[in-house]
């Protein structure tokens, strides 16, 4: 077993000893941390919860597994260099993203926000400080969260921001869930990621290549974080070969009636 997966399988286990499970009982989501499970290499993986559980809520983890259609997203607590690059690569395959942003993004980062907006990008909302939101009770409280983005967004662009939420580090709980579908928010979990995330370890090229080629599929909800510079290193490249493979890149909003 690789290094990194070894610490992604410490850090489930410490989830799991923190009692965040993520199970379904009786029909009712529990507090969890979203995670997948991969049956063999191009299949769809099971989260959680299944797509028409998720559906009650107005939320997704996965597309139509029949539909050979993925549909890309980045979540980005900060700036870290290497956004704008991302954005040309997005342009040059005409790939439009949604752009998960957390408060201080759009506080330190107006320019580049306006730059995703008009390139046709979606900005989602990844709350104002990113907390724990499976720890707010309280419907006032989680609106103080999503509705200070949303004014925040509105201040950066003059536009009003789309109902888009992506809880952070994946941590939800059903009346998370219930409260965010009250709010007329649409919420977005994944169905492909990697261990991206980290600034002081980030993968090799042929890792990353590796671990998402190998489970890419049909349908797939990609997460990859703006912040990492393997991403920046491989989007070009990664983009090409799943066109090669015949794959094609929707928006969010088409997995929702």
């Amino acid at each position: 077993m690789e290094k990194r997966d070894v610490l992604l399988l410490l850090l489930a286990l410490a989830v799991s000893a923190l009692g965040i499970g993520a199970v379904w009982q009786g029909g009712a989501l529990e507090t969890g941390s979203w995670g997948l499970s991969f049956p063999q290499p191009g299949q769809a993986p099971t989260g959680p919860a299944s797509r028409e559980e998720l559906a009650r809520y107005d939320a997704v983890y996965l597309g139509d597994p029949s539909e050979k259609t993925l549909y890309l997203t980045f979540d980005a607590g900060y700036e870290n260099g290497f956004t704008a690059q991302i954005l040309d690569i997005l342009d040059k395959h005409q790939v439009k993203a949604v752009f998960f942003l957390v408060g201080n993004y759009l506080e330190q980062n107006p320019e580049l926000v306006r730059r995703m907006v008009e390139r046709g990008h979606t900005v989602g909302n990844h709350t104002l400080h990113h907390y724990d939101m499976s720890k707010i009770g309280d419907l006032e409280s989680f609106s103080r969260e999503l509705q200070g983005l949303e004014q925040l967004y509105r201040e950066v662009t003059g536009e009003e921001l789309p109902k888009f939420y992506r809880p952070p580090q994946g941590i939800y709980s059903r009346e998370n869930l219930e409260m965010a579908q009250k709010l007329g928010y649409r919420t977005v979990f994944w169905s492909l990621a990697y261990a991206d995330w980290d600034n002081s370890a980030q993968p090799t090229r042929e890792y990353a290549l590796e671990k998402l080629q190998s489970r890419v599929h049909n349908g797939a909800v990609i997460l990859l974080h703006a912040t990492s510079q393997t991403n920046a290193l491989i989007l070009d490249e990664l983009l090409t070969q799943w066109k090669a493979q015949g794959y094609s890149f929707g928006r969010i909003q088409d997995l929702f009636p």
